[in-house]
């Protein structure tokens, strides 16, 4: 059956934007879902394989959900090692990894915990933080702890790379009574054709966009999850690294080589600890 949520999550953006709310966790509630909506999304799972394989491990993963880029990083023969805040994802990787060769088992490990937290005492030359995984940071002193994190983890030679979906003026100024539809999937978990539709709404001073997704399957009730992510802007984001203690940091459009420009999508960033 289709994983729906026990009572209905805050619809007022007021609610939300605090590490761990329901902004946070409830898009990544339903694993199924999660794996059919980004299942094609292979880009970035490749550019991160890539870089492990060039730092030859181990990686240290922040947001590893179930295994999206890990799984295929432990193929390749890397070591991965993981946390996320998501029991539910971390319990699909679970499941998927009892299904793996036990090579690959061996070389994932996956904590639950809050990455502003989590000390695992030892360092990576790589650590991670794909897919809009820092978005899920509000505040300037979340940024600082994560990054303080990242620091203690990181060898002196080591990168730290992450990826942000760069701040959009026409998600940022819709309507936020406004519901846009979407063409109707099959629902991985019920198997029901269901419609959904998607609301958004921007708190300009808190710099956070509230997308509020409805699903309506063709039997049964309507039910929504909310997804919160901090809008970053390029600028905002150096600033912030270079007052963390890292440097080099260099700016990449899309998981290529090419700089990030005013037509970048997903800002790559790569930086170094400051010497």
């Amino acid at each position: 059956m289709t994983r729906r949520p026990a009572a209905p999550f805050p619809g007022d953006i007021a609610e939300l934007g605090t590490v761990g709310d329901a902004g946070a966790l409830a898009h990544y509630s339903d694993p199924s879902y999660y794996t059919k909506t980004y299942g094609n999304r292979r880009h970035d799972v490749e550019y991160y394989v890539r870089l492990a394989k060039k730092s030859r491990g181990p990686v240290l993963e922040y947001g590893i959900g179930n295994g999206r880029v890990a799984l295929a990083t432990a193929r390749t023969g890397v070591e991965v090692e993981g946390v996320d805040l998501s029991r539910s994802m971390l319990d699909d990787l679970a499941a998927t990894l009892e299904k793996q060769a036990p090579k690959v088992r061996e070389r994932v490990r996956f904590h639950h915990g809050d990455m502003r937290k989590v000390k695992l005492g030892r360092r990576f030359p790589l650590v991670i933080a794909p897919f809009n995984t820092v978005l899920h940071l509000y505040e300037r002193e979340d940024f600082e702890a994560f990054f303080a994190r990242v620091r203690e983890h990181l060898l002196p030679d080591g990168r730290f790379v992450f990826d942000f979906s760069v701040p959009q003026p026409d998600d940022l100024c819709r309507d936020p009574e406004r519901w846009f539809g979407a063409p109707r999937i099959r629902h991985p978990a019920s198997g029901e054709l269901t419609r959904y539709d998607e609301r958004f709404d921007y708190d300009p001073f808190r710099q956070l966009l509230l997308v509020t997704t409805r699903f309506s399957p063709e039997r049964g009730r309507a039910w929504t999850i909310p997804l919160s992510h901090r809008q970053l802007f390029p600028r905002e984001a150096e600033a912030l690294l270079h007052y963390n203690g890292f440097d080099e940091i260099e700016f990449t459009s899309d998981f290529g080589h090419a700089p990030a420009d005013r037509h970048t999508d997903s800002a790559v960033v790569s930086c170094r600890l400051r010497r």
